[in-house]
């Protein structure tokens, strides 16, 4: 966790990749981030725009939105982090299994979403 506040201790490690692929996992980085900045978008826009389902239902979609949108921002540091060590260390990049997580949980608020703008439940 020290790296994601002083990374330029990243470049004590290995050796300066080629700067394409330094660039492609900033570019991972931001597209994380914007993913993140829409699940907290949303968050609030069920919050605002949902008054006709009760208060329990929208703040209990509202806070997992809002929830998703942090998690989704702390674990876009911890990859990025851990991307750009494991190429200047000359290792294989990186799994996760964040993405699947993220994208069924998503599908799952998305679902209850839907069966409750569709159906009105909880007004």
């Amino acid at each position: 966790m020290r790296l994601w506040f002083a990374p330029e201790r990243l470049r004590e490690e290995g050796h300066t990749p080629d700067y394409r692929f330094s660039l492609a996992n900033e570019r991972t980085f931001l597209a994380w981030l914007r993913t993140a900045m829409a699940l907290v978008g949303g968050g609030f826009a069920v919050d605002q725009f949902l008054p006709e389902t009760s208060r329990a239902l929208r703040l209990g979609l509202a806070l997992m939105l809002l929830a998703g949108g942090a998690l989704c921002a702390l674990r876009a540091i911890s990859h990025w982090v851990r991307c750009e060590r494991a190429m200047r260390r000359g290792e294989d990049l990186p799994v996760s299994r964040f993405p699947v997580v993220l994208g069924l949980a998503v599908g799952v608020v998305a679902l209850l979403m839907v069966v409750v703008a569709a159906f009105g439940w909880g007004g």
